[in-house]
């Protein structure tokens, strides 16, 4: 890239460097996993802090670990945070599974089976369900097996949002988790108590509740809604949410009604061969009139609802047809095996996918249609050599990062430091402001206006305030803020001004500090304590140092030994 310079512009398109490595890992555990706030969470209360509390509680849960190389290590036991989070640090899994709590510490199962007490069974496990987004490739055309994109993802949020609604209304559960998987599903752990302690049988019972997808793979149809009226549950979940997800989004983006063979599978689901029949013969009869040219999918959509659910077909039962292909192509596909037993395994938040490098991040269930899997960090993201550091996620700001922006950074960014440290003078510092920004385009907007620009007038003055004002013009404009690029702005202050903590020291009650008023041995400053609310006048350059003192002392010896003779 040349701005200031002569030159050809040797702008390089920046690849997705490569998700995964042990490497990276080894830094991520090291520096980023959560693993004393999963050790708490999975404790449940029990954790020695409480006099009521099972100290045996989670060093009878069950952790595995997948190595390098699908080396699997099951039934091991944590007694304490410690002995959890040094276990991760050593061995380095690649995936880390959550099992049940066991009667007995999985680690010692052996030593009880060989006393002949066949008491190792799991007492406690959250209740869980998985969602895999490859369960839906055939009613989904834009991806398929492992792929997901925009245009499918939200399966998986209109997923969280029935099983999230009926979970907490149908059967009063509040402590509800979701999760992305890392590569192509969610993954929900409801840890209410009452959920935690259900049998093997409650599990099935419930997991059969959510359970209206069914059939082989060589059944065409496999939704049937029987009966003179749908049970609650699904007439809610079909006026609220479903109905509108398929003909205002689901039925357009994967262009459902565009093909023969796509309207085939469609036709299927209908069990008379009349209606077919006339359907057929209206959209071959039209295909070339006015309306096919505009919205295919949602004028073919109309005429099939048109000829269902007309007085004739109603009085026949066929009226229930629409239901069912929506029902078919919307509702949630659970791995039921999942949620049956309390002995599965499930990954554990804030592991790292090891085939695409993406945190398995919590999603928000209240805010789920505003989560893009695709701006969910990687483990090299995290890593020293990438240069974003900061992913400011969410429709907005947490209260204390709003603040703290607007409070703060981001006047000190764009009053001092901006021209203090003339962060967009050279070529080399605006490229380093530039890979903050993910969208190429806008880049190559940004670069070419100050190529353009670099002899203009408003250049010869405050060249970096002129180059920041233009940068959030574009990234702040309509057009940008409508597809998520306005928090740039925020990320790259936060990026230059936000504190740097040393997070090692903060997190252990061993960790040594230096003591106030101490001297440094490199520079022969004090360590004086600074007036946090006059830490602007603060200036480290006029501290004074051990000779600085010394000499002061011995000139205050020599006043008193004149004012004494």
């Amino acid at each position: 890239m040349q701005i200031d310079g002569g030159g050809p512009d040797s702008r390089q398109v920046r690849a997705d460097p490569a998700g995964f490595s042990a490497d990276y890992l080894k830094i991520y555990y090291g520096k980023l996993f959560p693993c004393a706030d999963i050790y708490k969470w999975l404790s449940y209360g029990n954790d020695g802090k409480h006099p009521t509390c099972d100290h045996s509680y989670i060093g009878r849960r069950e952790f595995s670990f997948t190595l390098e190389h699908d080396i699997y290590v099951r039934f091991q036991s944590f007694n304490n945070a410690n002995e959890m989070e040094n276990a991760i640090k050593e061995k380095c899994p690649f995936k880390i599974d959550i099992g049940p709590v066991y009667s007995v510490d999985p680690a010692k199962r052996h030593a009880y089976a060989q006393a002949g007490n066949n008491v190792f069974t799991p007492v406690e496990r959250e209740l869980i369900f998985d969602i895999d987004m490859s369960d839906y490739d055939d009613v989904r055309y834009c991806c398929s097996g492992a792929d997901v994109c925009l245009d499918c993802w939200p399966l998986m949020t209109i997923a969280i949002k029935v099983m999230d609604s009926a979970l907490r209304d149908d059967f009063g559960f509040n402590h509800i988790l979701w999760v992305y998987s890392g590569r192509r599903g969610v993954h929900c752990w409801v840890c209410d108590g009452r959920a935690r302690r259900l049998s093997n049988e409650q599990r099935s019972s419930i997991a059969d509740y959510f359970r209206v997808y069914k059939g082989g793979e060589n059944n065409s149809k496999k939704v049937n809604l029987t009966g003179p009226v749908l049970h609650p549950f699904l007439a809610r979940t079909y006026t609220n949410v479903l109905r509108g997800f398929f003909e205002e989004k689901l039925l357009c983006s994967q262009k459902l009604l565009t093909s023969e063979e796509r309207c085939q599978k469609i036709l299927e689901l209908i069990p008379d061969e009349s209606i077919v029949a006339e359907l057929v013969d209206r959209w071959q009869g039209n295909r070339r009139s006015s309306i096919f040219k505009e919205d295919v999918n949602i004028a073919r959509w109309e005429q099939l609802k048109h000829i269902l659910q007309s007085g004739k077909q109603k009085a026949q039962g066929l009226r229930r047809c629409v239901e069912e292909i929506v029902f078919s192509y919307t509702y949630p596909r659970l791995d039921m095996e999942v949620s049956k037993h309390m002995n599965h395994l499930l990954k554990a938040p804030f592991c790292v996918h090891p085939k695409t490098g993406r945190v398995c991040v919590p999603i928000d269930p209240d805010n789920c249609g505003d989560f893009d899997p695709t701006t969910v960090p990687t483990l090299s993201e995290g890593g020293e050599n990438n240069s974003k550091k900061v992913n400011l996620t969410g429709p907005v700001l947490h209260p204390f990062l709003a603040r703290t922006y607007t409070n703060v950074l981001r006047g000190f960014f764009e009053e001092k430091l901006l021209c203090s440290q003339k962060l967009l003078t050279s070529e080399e510092r605006c490229q380093k402001i530039l890979e903050l920004i993910p969208d190429e385009s806008i880049v190559a907007e940004l670069v070419d206006r100050w190529q353009g620009n670099r002899r203009s007038s408003i250049f010869k003055e405050d060249v970096n305030i002129a180059r920041w004002e233009q940068l959030k013009h574009i990234l702040q404009s309509g057009k940008q803020k409508a597809q998520g690029l306005r928090r740039c702005v925020e990320e790259i202050v936060f990026s230059y001004t936000y504190p740097r903590l040393d997070m090692e020291v903060s997190k252990h009650m061993n960790h040594l500090l230096k003591a106030p008023f101490c001297v440094h041995p490199k520079t022969g400053r004090v360590c004086v304590p600074i007036d946090p609310d006059n830490c602007g006048d603060f200036d480290p350059t006029t501290v004074p140092t051990l000779s600085e003192l010394l000499e002061e002392l011995n000139m205050s010896g020599t006043r008193a030994e004149s004012e004494n003779d």
